[in-house]
């Protein structure tokens, strides 16, 4: 594949292993690559980092859980504070003598330390591991959860101790086929638990966030300069989208800027969704046109996306499916549209909606041929069209804009300038 040259770090297991250094030789001489063997407070930073990488505004404190140990890093506009490590991963956890009471005491004193250490003011938990994601993953089983995407899932530690308390009752080979989980990942998970349940009751974080990106995007965020480490994720996995599937790269940019007299009193953080939207908003047309409102929710809920909520990635696929068609009842996805509150899911609409408007009205730049104005007071919609223009608004164009109209609850008006 003609790759860059490799970086590759090795952590608690090669670090602890009495045959750890006859290992790296091994790999030397076999592939041709060094293996640099880090120390916990080295593989605290990384993963924090790797947080940084999906949410470059997180706050918070950063728990990374391996099979030997644990690691805990402050993040905070971009950077990364204390950190500390322990021996608290399940596997090394096995080994305490005394049974589940040396077990519990064990991981009561450890965790004690660490609240110590780092101070238990820090409102989100940002979880990093495999035992956390299995952990996460029969949180969803367990509330019936419909999008099973691990990345920026949210729990309360409210519903976390209900699925820790669960966990204790349940027989988890038999939920384990319903979960994709490993057999050998599943044996940590009971330890594991134990180990976030003190945790959070030491920490008493408000939110518990999990994190699919780690030490590995902690490395590649090592790499990346500061300009590009201060770039909107979401946004440029939108422009890489666009650019690669899209048959006129840069139009989403020029929609956006068309459609935004409609979302002038929106937040920054759903206006950056809104223009992820019409970034994406052209790049599964080559989907078939009875699927492509599918097509587009799909991608946009399942997709590889840093940056994003789930209540954001629900809200970017409603608008999307409603870019190709306006009605979603009967949709198969009708038990993720739950996740959006009403007002959400509404206002998704009225942005696929617009979208739908938009993508078709012109081929490049909307702008030079129409002017949007929108008063939310006395839901008046204007249109305003170049004279060059007026024939651009023909049946299909005048159907989609009352579509627009009607999801805005709006009178319209259209006048031709002169």
């Amino acid at each position: 594949m003609d790759l860059a040259p490799l970086t590759a770090v090795a952590t608690a297991a090669v670090r602890d292993a009495t045959d750890g250094p006859a290992f790296r030789e091994d790999v030397l001489r076999e592939t041709g690559l060094k293996l640099y063997v880090i120390d916990g407070k080295e593989e605290a930073r990384l993963s924090a980092q790797g947080v940084l990488l999906g949410w470059p505004e997180a706050k918070g404190l950063m728990c990374d859980i391996g099979g030997s140990s644990l690691e805990l890093a402050e993040i905070n506009n971009g950077h990364v504070g204390k950190r500390v490590t322990s021996e608290l991963g399940p596997l090394k956890l096995a080994g305490v003598p005394g049974g589940k009471k040396g077990l519990k005491a064990e991981i009561h004193r450890v965790v004690d330390v660490l609240a110590e250490e780092m101070g238990t003011d820090h409102k989100r938990l940002f979880l990093v591991g495999g035992s956390w994601r299995a952990i996460a993953r029969l949180d969803m089983e367990r509330r019936g959860y419909p999008l099973t995407v691990l990345h920026e899932y949210r729990m309360t530690p409210k519903s976390l101790a209900a699925t820790l308390k669960w966990i204790e009752q349940t027989d988890l080979e038999e939920v384990r086929q319903h979960t994709s989980t490993s057999a050998a990942r599943m044996t940590l998970v009971p330890i594991a638990a134990q180990v976030l349940k003190r945790l959070v009751r030491v920490f008493k974080p408000k939110e518990i966030a999990v994190s699919s990106y780690g030490i590995r995007e902690g490395m590649l965020y090592e790499q990346m300069p500061d300009r590009l480490r201060k770039r909107d994720p979401l946004i440029e996995a939108c422009r890489f989208a666009e650019q690669k599937d899209a048959r006129s790269p840069g139009f989403g940019k020029a929609l956006f800027e068309f459609l935004e007299p409609l979302f002038k009193s929106v937040k920054p953080a759903e206006r950056r969704v809104i223009k992820a939207a019409c970034l994406l908003h052209d790049v599964s047309w080559r989907a078939h046109p009875d699927y492509r409102h599918e097509v587009c929710f799909d991608n946009a809920t399942r997709a590889n996306l840093g940056g994003l909520t789930h209540e954001e990635r629900v809200f970017l696929g409603v608008a999307l499916l409603h870019r190709y068609k306006n009605s979603r009842e009967g949709s198969r996805f009708e038990p993720l549209f739950a996740i959006l509150s009403e007002r959400d899911t509404m206002r998704a609409e009225v942005l696929g909606k617009a979208m739908r408007f938009g993508a078709m009205f012109a081929v490049d730049d909307p702008q030079k041929q129409a002017e949007l104005r929108w008063f939310p007071k006395k839901r008046d919609l204007h249109l305003y069209l170049q004279k060059d223009a007026a024939d651009l608004f023909g049946e299909v164009a005048q159907v989609r804009f009352q579509s627009l109209a009607d999801a805005l609850d709006a009178d319209i008006t259209v006048k031709t300038r002169r």
